[in-house]
């Protein structure tokens, strides 16, 4: 009998503060790139952010509103909220690496300006051994424009998409033709000014929208 093949897990961080279309169309593109199994959707309480607008429990109640319905398994993870305390994203992928085994595939995705600041993560270089690093280029990104070491590291590493699955870490892939830029910063000010942000079908899921208008977030 052959071994069942290894889990293909996309994994997508990050605080999502509000969460918006942007990540929902970032998740579903690498699903689709990778042809993965599940993407696990993880809020995270980062140690580099400022102080967030919503609660932990608010932000992971708009993450399960955003990517409910996708036509590919969900999951919203919320242990590094449970902590209840800012973490570091290598002890996070340590704690999947371990629950999921060795022969598991993850690809932890992200945008381009979170790869722009790669080297101030604690212990990034770690990340490689524990997780491929999948990137969503923004409109006039260029890899050129990333700190040396960040750009040496990503580009021998880089791999077509279809050989991520094929092992458990250490590659890169980068997905230049999701040309989205969406802030949520800019979102956040849109809502401040007590209106709803421009096109906002095309901005945040209406079922979000709603969620922060009942619970008046982002008002100040």
């Amino acid at each position: 009998m052959q071994p069942a093949p290894a889990r293909r897990i996309a994994l997508l961080g990050g605080t999502f503060d509000p969460v918006h279309n942007g990540h929902v169309a970032l998740g579903a593109h690498f699903m689709r790139l990778l042809q993965a199994d599940e993407l696990v959707v993880l809020p995270a309480l980062p140690w580099q952010k400022a102080a967030l607008k919503a609660t932990p429990a608010q932000r992971a109640e708009m993450v399960a509103l955003a990517f409910a319905g996708q036509p590919f398994p969900v999951t919203v993870d919320r242990r590094e909220l449970e902590r209840g305390q800012p973490t570091y994203t290598v002890d996070t992928l340590r704690e999947l690496r371990a629950e999921l085994g060795p022969q598991a595939s993850i690809a932890f995705l992200m945008g381009a300006d979170q790869l722009q600041r790669l080297d101030t993560w604690h212990d990034w270089q770690a990340l490689f051994g524990l997780a491929h690093l999948c990137v969503a280029a923004r409109p006039g990104f260029r890899l050129d424009a990333l700190p040396p070491a960040v750009a040496q590291e990503f580009a021998r590493r880089a791999a077509a998409p279809e050989q991520i699955g094929k092992s458990p870490s250490g590659l890169t892939c980068m997905a230049p033709d999701l040309a989205l830029d969406i802030s949520a910063t800019g979102i956040r000010a849109a809502l401040q000014r007590g209106t709803r942000p421009a096109l906002p079908a095309l901005l945040i899921p209406p079922v979000v929208l709603d969620y922060i208008e009942q619970h008046n977030l982002y008002k100040e």
